[in-house]
Formats: structure tokens, sequence, C-alpha cells
């Protein structure tokens, strides 16, 4: 007889990451001996630079082995204030502050805490699936906020709006976005704050994970701009792709001091704290050189031109150019292929790895998700494997 969860019905409400399943794969296949090309996974393929490296093992070496306070250490905290003073312009208090574990823990915390039956939480479809999978284990109705290219896939401030009722508890964005590569205008962002004023009863998840990586002299927006619902707001960031630093599992978000008691107690009850010695590495991330984060950005800006070219040339193919993050979301429509199928066909038969659009989302049919994280070669390759496929 198997032992079941006692809420058996939440867990089978719960959902996946398929950038990862499809990872899992990827290796998988190339421990049998193919040669997997891999745009399918969000992750930056650079090193951590080296100071950041070296500040971890300093920090291990002179012994800062233990528990650090449930929130992070303080000299971390105010890194994060410091930064976020010079990014945004906007002034924070480090007890605002809460070092977490990798960002998606943040999205945990913020959609359990606003998530309940009767509940509706708005979040960008197509968008990161975590969301979805989250607000569904919550016992929440999940209310998709359409992501659309005729937008150049932003949300629409007005539409966003009309979609909240008395119900809503929790509006998630997402920019600059992922699986889309979308950056939300100033103007959208401000009417939507603007709505969100007279709306007290609605919290507000602003996911800035990609705040760095931005294009074409456009400046990332950040909702910490806006005071009028500063009291509304929890903002997730982190390292992991600014710094490449995916596996140290080190995030942060910033919170209103009304929440800062729940917040804790759910650190107390979850998690404890964050590893010592990455808080210490993530104190020379943000304070230390940012030549490599900007070499970093400038590859990816070059990836990114050269897939879209590559991609616009292939048969019942159009990709728009992304402002932001790492990904690219062409249209596939045009080829007869369902983006699943094609995803996992392009995976088994040409050892291209890729993510089809409806795994972010019911909206993202006629989509998938390409990564330009690594190396223009391997770009180049992967493209004219597709291209080969999609000519049979």
């Amino acid at each position: 007889m198997n032992i079941l969860p006692r809420s058996i019905k939440a867990f089978q409400r719960i959902g996946e990451e398929n950038a990862l399943t499809v990872l899992a794969r990827s290796v998988e296949l190339a421990a049998q001996g193919r040669d997997i090309i891999n745009l399918g996974v969000g992750q930056p393929d650079f090193n951590t630079p080296e100071h950041i490296v070296e500040a971890a093992v300093k920090a291990l070496r002179d012994g800062h082995h233990g528990y650090t306070p449930y929130n992070g250490i303080l000299p971390l905290r105010e890194a994060v204030a410091r930064r976020t003073l010079f990014t945004t312009g906007t002034e924070i208090s480090p007890d605002n502050v809460m070092i977490m574990p990798g960002g998606k823990v943040t999205m945990f915390a913020a959609i359990m805490m606003m998530g309940e039956p009767g509940g509706e939480i708005l979040y960008p479809d197509p968008g990161f699936p975590i969301y979805r999978s989250m607000i569904e284990f919550s016992g929440a109705k999940p209310v998709p906020v359409p992501i659309t290219h005729a937008n150049n896939f932003s949300f629409n401030a007005e539409q966003t709006l009309s979609q909240i009722n008395e119900n809503t508890r929790l509006v998630i964005i997402n920019s600059p976005a992922n699986p889309s590569g979308g950056v939300a205008p100033r103007g959208e962002i401000a009417a939507l704050v603007k709505g969100l004023e007279s709306l007290p009863h609605v919290a507000i998840l602003s996911d800035e994970i990609y705040d760095t990586i931005i294009y074409d002299g456009h400046k990332h927006v950040s909702l910490l701009e806006f005071p009028s619902i500063r009291d509304q707001l929890i903002v997730l960031n982190g390292w992991s792709k600014t710094w490449a630093m995916t596996g140290w599992r080190l995030g942060w978000s910033v919170w209103p001091d009304h929440l800062c008691d729940d917040i804790r107690k759910l650190a107390l009850n979850g998690w404890s704290c964050v590893n010592a010695s990455a808080q210490y590495a993530g104190i020379a991330a943000i304070d230390g050189p940012q030549d490599d984060v900007q070499s970093m950005l400038a590859a990816f800006d070059h990836r990114r031109g050269r897939i879209v070219e590559l991609l616009n040339r292939l048969p019942g193919i159009t990709c728009s150019i992304p402002k932001g993050a790492f990904y690219v979301f062409p249209d596939i429509r045009q080829t007869g292929w369902k983006a699943r199928e094609l995803a996992s066909r392009l995976l088994e038969e040409s050892g291209v790895a890729i993510v089809g659009g409806p795994d972010f989302g019911i909206l993202g049919e006629g989509n998938v998700r390409l990564s330009y994280a690594n190396s223009i070669e391997n770009i180049e390759r992967a493209v004219g494997r597709i291209g080969k496929f999609l000519s049979r």
C-alpha cells in the first residue's frame, strides 16, 4: 500500500518546469554518446566570475560555516539596498530585504501567502511555468494575463486591470520576461501602477530577475520606482542570471513592512537561512568589478542578433528580436507543427533541445523558446539542424 500525501488533491494540481525536464533528457542522451546542443535551459553558459568564487572560498576558510540570520547577513542586505539605490534611484531599508535560496522561493512565499480557495491570482501567459503551478497548488484560481506578440510581448495595462475583481489577491508581472524576452515600457507600467493604487487589497509580485539583461539602450523599470504601491509590492531578484550563479541558489526579495513578519515565519519554518559562504560571494558580486557582467551582456547581445537572423531564414518561422533576457520565442505556426511535438522530435531526432510554448502557458501554442545562453557556434549548428529537420 502506497503512502499518499494528505493533501493529495493539491499535489495533483502542482506542475513542473519542463525546461529542466528537457535538460535531464538532454543529459541522458548525451550520456548515450549523442551530440546534443542545448538551447532549452535558461542558464548562462559562463562561469561565475573568479572574484566571486574566491570570496566564497575565503568565507569558508575564515570559518563562516554556521547558521546565519533568517533574512541574511546584514552586510549582504546592505549591499542589496545599495544596488537598488544605484539601479533604480530608490532607497530601501535592509530590514525589508530578504535573502532567499534562489528566486523560486520568493514566488512560492508570495503565492502561498496570497493564494487561497476563492481567491484569484493574475499571472503572465506565456510566462514562467512555476507561477501557474504554485497558484493552483495554493488553491487559488489562476487568471492568465495575455502576453502577446502584437503588444511586443508585454502586458496591456488596461486589459490587466479589467481582469481584477474583489477576489483578486495578487498580480504577477515579469519584465524582462521569460520566455519571450519582452520588456514592458514605462508607460504601460505607470498605467498599471495608477490603476493598482486604488486597489489596496491587491498585492503585486514583480519578478525582476533579468533586470540587467536588457538591450538597445533600454533601461529596466523597477516597480520599486513607484512609491504609491510600496505597501502592496513584493520584488523578486537575485544573482543567478546577472552573475551566472544559477547553482549557488542565491536570491533576494524586497517586502513591505506589514509582510516582513509573515516572511520571517515562513523562513523559520521552511529554510532557516541561506548558505553562509554563498552570501559572502553575493557581496562580492554586487560590490566587486562588473566587467564580467558587461562582457556577458555584450555576448548575449551578439548572439541575440545572430539567432534572430538565422531563425528568420527558416521556412515557416518568424522571430522578432527580444528586448531583454536571453530567449527568443519564434512563431512556428506556418511550419504546420504543434510546439511540443516539434520540440520533442528535434531533441530525439536532431539533437537540439528547445522548449515548446505551451510549457509556458495555455497561450504559448504556436511558439517555441530557444535560449541563446550558448555559444555562437552552437547556435549556428542548432539552427542549421532545425532547418534540415523542417526541410524534410
